[in-house]
């Protein structure tokens, strides 16, 4: 056997009849994976609704006891976010720490933010996250505490953790304002020199580094596994015919995204959504795909971007067997581009796609000019 880390984790799953299960459960999986978890046993059934008390109710969490004494995990994960009184009443239950999924995005965040900006943002979300702990159910912190230059006479320890929380977090959006700030002067810079601004969006995991990589001859950090990317980079990269274009890569989502983690990286996002065009990554090969499109279109609408202008660009046709190649609308326009990121099959198309959307831009705006003149 070998060796216990504290992260051997039993995973929990209730299927309530929403379509997608199998899709939630197997990504669940991914993400305890990506949290460094080692799964040793899932524990899934149906229910109605959830139970007010322990979200799975008391047959199912005896289940779950009896996995956690078969395989001696320390650790038990929902795939579904849980209030903090369940939380508490299942962790006084099982004997050992339970976490939801929220908290396991969070966790994952934590691990793979690198830059300045994005460990900001990560924190905020966790401190956003942990004062709906501290407000929903954290009754066993209402106790006197003393603590000399700490806290008011008579403060509670629960009142000292919501006012220390309230204080960071207004600390970390001071500094996040600072850095939109920046982002803002770079981006009236861009809109200076008529730098069209291109994003990279789509479902975590379908390759949205990969193709950002081969676009711009970069080196961004690309893997096969969820939210490798959690910081914003931004490259030139020369479209012909037309010159320089702004290409950016950027989080990737997936369902149940956190909202606190939405809120806490607009800043980020802030780029999706004063782009000029989408390129909206998707992973052909997975059967949930077009369920992934409905959950970045969500998100991009629930920021503001989906009025961005967003071409479908079907990823990874190496392992679906399908050809290179491009859908047009009705009106003859590009939506749909099909092409492997990993082997460059299709990344011409592309560039074409580019120009040609430059070229309409152009067009479009060599018109206005025109008429504002008569």
């Amino acid at each position: 056997m070998s060796e216990r880390n504290g992260n051997e984790a039993v995973l929990v799953a209730l299927d309530f009849g929403d379509p997608g299960f199998l899709e939630s459960l197997q990504e669940l999986r991914e993400l305890a994976s990506s949290a460094k978890a080692q799964v040793l046993a899932t524990v899934t059934g149906r229910r109605a609704f959830p139970d007010s008390a322990t979200f799975a109710g008391s047959g199912k969490v005896e289940e779950v006891a009896a996995a956690l004494a078969e395989t001696g995990a320390s650790l038990v994960v929902f795939n579904h976010e849980l209030s903090a009184a369940q939380q508490r009443n299942l962790e006084s239950r099982l004997k050992c720490r339970v976490i939801d999924r929220t908290s396991l995005i969070l966790d994952i965040f934590s691990q793979r933010a690198k830059s300045f900006e994005g460990k900001l943002q990560v924190e905020l979300a966790q401190l956003e996250h942990l004062s709906t702990r501290l407000i929903r159910g954290w009754t066993h912190l209402e106790r006197q505490k003393g603590g000399i230059g700490l806290r008011g006479p008579g403060e509670t320890q629960l009142e000292t953790d919501r006012r220390l929380i309230g204080k960071r977090v207004k600390l970390l959006k001071e500094r996040l304002k600072k850095l939109r700030q920046q982002r803002e002067v770079q981006r009236r810079s861009r809109a200076r020199g008529h730098v069209t601004s291109i994003s990279i969006v789509g479902y975590t995991n379908a390759g949205k580094s990969t193709l950002f990589n081969a676009l711009t001859r970069s080196d961004a950090y690309a893997a096969n596994q969820l939210f490798a990317t959690l910081d914003t980079t931004s490259r030139r990269m020369f479209v012909p015919d037309c010159g320089q274009v702004v290409l950016s890569d950027t989080v990737g989502f997936i369902r149940q995204l956190p909202h606190t983690l939405v809120a806490s990286f607009c800043a980020t996002l802030e780029e999706t959504i004063h782009a000029d065009l989408l390129l909206h990554v998707v992973d052909s090969s997975n059967p949930a795909r077009d369920d992934q499109i409905r959950e970045v279109n969500r998100v991009l609408a629930e920021i503001g971007a989906d009025s961005v202008p967003q071409i479908l660009v079907y990823n990874k046709i190496d392992i679906n067997g399908r050809s290179a190649g491009w859908d047009r609308d009705e009106y003859g326009r590009i939506e749909k581009i099909h092409l492997s990121a990993g082997t460059g099959e299709g990344l011409d198309l592309v560039r074409q796609c580019l120009a040609e959307f430059l070229g309409e831009r152009h067009d479009f705006g060599a018109g206005r000019l025109a008429a504002a003149s008569i």
